[in-house]
């Protein structure tokens, strides 16, 4: 994870057209520099539960990933999770993993365990596929081999995890 800068800042809130909140890093950059996924805290200044660690926030890899989504493929995805035991064990390890990362960045700012969120990752997780943003967002921060479906959109997309103008391409428990 790579620091959250002032011109990070700017940048994310140009492309979330609203200031960001809760930040902690950069978990990975689009080709362009900017920050295309950040880490945020499991509680928002304000005291708000946000369930979402890694915050998808390229526009451009956002609205590639909707399109992806409009065409159905997370119908097919979810069919896939009840037909294949081993895929539906690798999402289910996503989604722990993905809760351990969430509770670490949380833990590492001082934060309480936030209840109303026990349980809750992202993207449907662990028994559907619900939003391929969250998804990809979780591989692009962790890099390949977490998230299966996550690993799918980066490939179709063509993005790559490593690159001297992305993310660290690495997962946070290397890291720490």
């Amino acid at each position: 994870m790579q620091p959250f800068t002032e011109d990070d800042r700017r940048a994310v809130a140009a492309q979330l057209e609203r200031e960001p909140r809760g930040v902690v890093g950069v978990a990975w950059r689009c080709p362009c520099g900017d920050p295309g996924v950040i880490v945020t805290l499991p509680r928002l200044p304000g005291g708000s539960p946000f369930p979402t660690t890694y915050y998808l926030t390229c526009p451009v890899v956002a609205s590639r990933i909707g399109t992806v989504e409009a065409s159905g493929e997370m119908a097919a995805m979810t069919a896939r999770l009840a037909a294949d035991p081993d895929l539906a064990a690798r999402y289910r390890a996503a989604h722990e993993s993905y809760l351990a990362d969430r509770a670490r960045f949380g833990a590492r700012a001082g934060l309480e365990p936030v209840t109303e969120i026990d349980g809750v990752s992202a993207g449907g997780m662990p028994t559907r596929v619900k939003c391929l943003h969250a998804l990809a967002a979780h591989s692009l921060a962790v890099g390949p081999g977490v998230n299966p479906f996550g690993d799918e959109v980066v490939e179709m997309l063509g993005l790559s995890w490593s690159g001297e103008a992305e993310g660290t391409g690495t997962s946070e428990k290397e890291n720490s």
